[in-house]
């Protein structure tokens, strides 16, 4: 009966992602400029308009009384919001704080954790840069070991995943760093497996959640980690610079806040948000886009958006010299994918798209090197959002089809 139930759950869905009429309402949720087709949703994605009314109408109350608005009327307010994320999460509302974007939440727990001298921290080569940065500083300031190992693209199967993550851990891991979806590619990890395996050793698993956050339909329990950041302003269209940082209670006592707390070891998860004053209109504008994605629905929401990697992806699949680095049809799997084509290099590719065609993609060179071991990347990762309509999809196909027939050619 749950696995006819479960089937019958993925045809709705299915079903749900390709209602166009459904779509375009959403679609016109959003003010943007048609006249640019914007593929990098991955980066930073546009608010709808209810988001931006929302941060716009607190602002100009603050601007009213500043100090008594700000520290005295809104301020208190920020606890709903955190109330709506927990919800969303799936967890307790005191092991929620709200950042300023996931690099902040990963440094906060990569900064924060104590470590001695030689103790290593693992992640694989195609982890987000800014985390790979933390860690080089706090290995020259603190002498800790940062171990990378080679990642495959695409990778085989997650249990593939799950063993490279095994076979590299050393008596001297102490944290392992995993992205739930790498960031340039769109392979999703197998976060809870390899949770457990962390867990069973005594080892911190900390995860980079940039891109998973309102794009995939899971809660915590799904992952079962200790230590979880993202950005909200990417896949759940809240305002720029606004962000999640999940910390088990009974972690968070022991984990060093990242700008100075007065009580640096309590176990009060506000300790995470001593960063002075800030906007807060931002802050609170996030229910406005909580409320946005949970009346499309999480589960009709995460089809669209494989529904919409698929519209453009499976065309492009069928081409000589195009090479994408994930499996599309590895499961679970996102909206985001990257390729690339033989004999052109991605940068050149996306100056050319946004020159002639008015197209905004991302271009992935990751080349091969000692600090940073995996597959080489060269190509341009796609990243469309709820509000890209199909013949967005299909100029863009069209575009990629006359490159691979004609080459590149400028005026």
């Amino acid at each position: 009966m749950r696995n006819d139930a479960m089937t019958t759950s993925r045809v709705q869905q299915t079903h749900a992602a390709g209602d166009e009429d459904f779509w375009a309402h959403i679609q016109q949720s959003f003010d943007i400029d048609r006249t640019w087709i914007n593929l990098n949703n991955g980066g930073v994605s546009p608010a709808p308009r209810v988001v931006l009314d929302a941060m716009r109408r607190h602002l100009e109350f603050i601007n009213n009384l500043p100090a008594r608005i700000l520290f005295e009327v809104l301020l208190p307010q920020v606890e709903t919001v955190r109330i709506g994320l927990a919800r969303m999460f799936g967890c307790d509302a005191e092991e929620i704080a709200i950042t300023r974007n996931t690099s902040e939440s990963m440094e906060i727990c990569l900064l924060g954790i104590d470590l001695r001298r030689g103790e290593e921290v693992l992640c694989s080569g195609h982890d987000y840069p800014r985390m790979i940065t933390t860690l080089r500083q706090r290995e020259m300031r603190d002498g800790i070991v940062l171990k990378m190992f080679p990642f495959p693209a695409p990778a085989k199967s997650q249990s593939e995943i799950v063993e490279l993550y095994e076979r590299n851990i050393t008596p001297k891991t102490k944290v392992v760093l995993i992205p739930h979806i790498i960031h340039h590619t769109g392979q999703v990890m197998p976060v809870r497996e390899v949770v457990a395996l962390g867990r069973s050793r005594g080892i911190e698993v900390v995860v980079d959640g940039g891109h998973s956050f309102a794009h995939l339909d899971f809660h915590h329990a799904d992952l079962d980690c200790d230590y979880y950041g993202t950005s909200l302003h990417k896949w759940l269209f809240a305002p720029v610079g606004t962000g999640l940082l999940y910390m088990r209670k009974s972690k968070i006592a022991s984990v060093w806040p990242l700008l100075a707390a007065v009580m640096p070891r309590s176990d009060d998860i506000r300790k995470f948000e001593e960063i002075g004053s800030h906007p807060t209109g931002a802050y609170l504008a996030i229910a406005e886009a909580m409320q946005f994605t949970e009346s499309i629905g999480m589960a009709r929401k995460a089809a669209r958006l494989r529904f919409l990697r698929d519209r453009w992806a499976r065309p492009l699949q069928r081409l000589d010299r195009v090479h994408f680095y994930a499996n599309l049809d590895m499961e679970p799997s996102c909206g985001i994918a990257t390729f690339g084509i033989d004999g052109i290099q991605a940068g050149e590719l996306a100056r050319y798209l946004a020159n002639k065609h008015c197209i905004y993609v991302t271009p992935i060179e990751h080349p091969e090197r000692k600090d940073t071991p995996g597959d080489p990347i060269n190509g341009i990762r796609i990243t469309p959002n709820v509000y890209t309509t199909l013949s967005e999809l299909d100029r863009f196909v069209g575009a990629i089809e006359e490159v691979i027939h004609n080459g590149i050619k400028i005026a």
